[in-house]
């Protein structure tokens, strides 16, 4: 062994150079490697991705509901017009549409007879859009005389 000095502050202070104080003595560190840092990473990716998925599926979903529900509000109100009005409706179907919250809405009204002469049964099925092509709703009921 060798005295060694060294000076710390203005103080010369002796110290013990040993054999193993001149190996590198690695303490032990608390913290996350690079390689647990990156899958938590990942994990955190691919459930935002899924949170993100979902989310915009349920904004999809609530819009298609409001609309079916806007549309049944619809047919219920067309078939209540033809119950309180005393037209009575020919056998047949018949196009139409009707403005309700903003949007238009088309509709095929078809009647049919029973077997009461006294008695109509009326069936609205209710599109989105001009086409007809994207059925809403269907509501079907009975229109007396």
């Amino acid at each position: 062994m060798r005295d060694v000095f060294y000076k710390v502050s203005d103080k010369v202070m002796p110290d013990k150079i040993t054999m193993s104080s001149r190996m590198p003595v690695r303490k032990h560190l608390s913290g996350f490697t690079l390689l647990e840092v990156m899958v938590a990473l990942t994990i955190i990716a691919i459930s935002l991705g899924a949170l993100l998925n979902t989310s915009g599926t349920q904004a999809y979903s609530a819009s298609y509901l409001k609309q079916k529900t806007l549309a049944h509000w619809v047919a219920v109100n067309e078939l209540t017009q033809i119950r309180i009005s005393k037209d009575f409706p020919d056998v047949g179907g018949k196009k139409g549409s009707t403005k309700m919250a903003n949007h238009e809405w088309y509709w095929i009204r078809t009647t049919k007879k029973t077997e009461d002469d006294n008695a109509r049964q009326i069936t609205f099925t209710l599109y989105d859009g001009k086409d007809y092509e994207k059925n809403l709703t269907t509501l079907s009921g009975y229109a007396n005389r």
